[in-house]
């Protein structure tokens, strides 16, 4: 079977590289693209997650530079999704992001940091709850970039009210939510009810139970569900440490990335062509569904932004194998024949 290449709207680093580090080569870029292709990306938007303003611009930069200078990136990486740091930093809202990070709204933060950069933030998460948030989802809406909700205690109306402003994703939804939350008025519910907002979901077994799953796809519907992975440096990679913006976090045997004896997860270990593989197998979608939900779902979300840029992303094509496995990609000049499905080696961890 032959398909559009898949897209991933999140993945803060990959086998053994973290995007986040500050410090980041152009050979460090293609290692993490050649792994990414292998499993059937072709084109990622490159995640940076809430930290002060300083240490943002210093991660953007580092890794447009790096990007800019690596064979595979102008190819894989048209532009940047900010996680923050305008989010909830409330006990258990937070997650691994660093709560003294979080901030009222700055309306002219995301133009400084990209000013100097090669390739645009498309994708911006915030909490609307938060002060000043209102305002600026229909600023960065007006702008061309999209909106996502994430990391966020928001009830119903706050949820509509981003939506009326142009809010037009759920990041990561079920994720960045405390232990502990009301039964039915939470954000969870408000995003599910709220038909406007595409929802996406990392479908790795651990950050959502497979039946828990299907319920929230029952509920937004397949044609509003996107996979993502939220993977981090862990992902394609051995069990053990590696660095996640100015963290160490663990890759453990069963899959699950946490910060040292915390109980938090910390991103993912999670391919895209496993999310594919795991939404058939638990029964959830068929795989031509499973694999929109991959590749022409989350596209769809980030035309517009492509659009009003006029930026064209390159021909791309996978080919799956009767048991979903990535075969060949291609992306332009490139080709690559998969011989296994966790792709090329990852990096060692520290």
């Amino acid at each position: 079977m032959q398909t559009a290449g898949l897209v991933d709207l999140q993945v803060n680093g990959f086998a053994g590289v973290d995007f986040n580090a500050g410090e980041i080569t152009p050979a460090a870029v293609d290692h993490a693209l050649e792994a990414m292709l292998a499993t059937g990306v072709t084109t990622c938007l490159p995640t940076i997650i809430t930290a002060h303003p300083h240490e943002l611009e210093q991660r953007l930069r580092a890794l447009d530079a790096a990007i800019s200078a690596s064979r595979l990136g102008p190819l894989v990486c048209p532009g940047y999704h900010l996680e923050g740091p305008f989010l909830n930093p409330a006990e258990g809202y937070a997650g691994c992001h660093p709560a003294n990070a979080m901030t009222a709204a700055d309306p002219g933060l995301v133009e400084r940091l990209e000013r100097g950069l090669e390739r645009p933030i498309l994708m911006v998460s915030v909490a609307p709850e938060i002060a000043g948030v209102p305002s600026l989802i229909a600023a960065l809406h007006e702008q061309a970039r999209i909106v996502a909700l994430g990391h966020t205690a928001a009830d119903f109306d706050q949820i509509a009210a981003a939506a009326d402003a142009g809010a037009a994703l759920s990041t990561h939804l079920g994720n960045g939510m405390p232990q502990v939350i009301h039964k039915l008025a939470n954000s969870i519910f408000a995003q599910l009810a709220e038909d406007r907002l595409w929802a996406s979901f990392i479908a790795d077994g651990i950050h959502l139970h497979p039946k828990a799953l299907k319920s929230m796809l029952r509920a937004k519907g397949i044609a509003r569900s996107i996979l993502v992975t939220d993977a981090v440096s862990g992902a394609a990679s051995e069990p053990g440490r590696y660095p996640f913006a100015g963290m160490s976090v663990e890759r453990r045997a069963d899959g699950s990335v946490r910060q040292p004896g915390g109980v938090s997860l910390a991103g993912s270990a999670l391919c895209l062509d496993q999310a594919v593989r795991n939404i058939v197998s638990w029964g959830l979608a068929s795989a031509e569904d499973a694999i929109a939900m991959a590749s022409r779902h989350p596209l769809a979300v980030l035309a517009p932004a492509l659009e009003a840029r006029g930026i064209v992303l390159p021909p791309n094509e996978v080919t799956w194998s009767d048991a979903l496995a990535i075969a060949c990609v291609r992306l332009g000049p490139v080709e690559r024949h998969v011989t296994g499905a966790t792709g090329p080696v990852a990096r060692k961890s520290a």
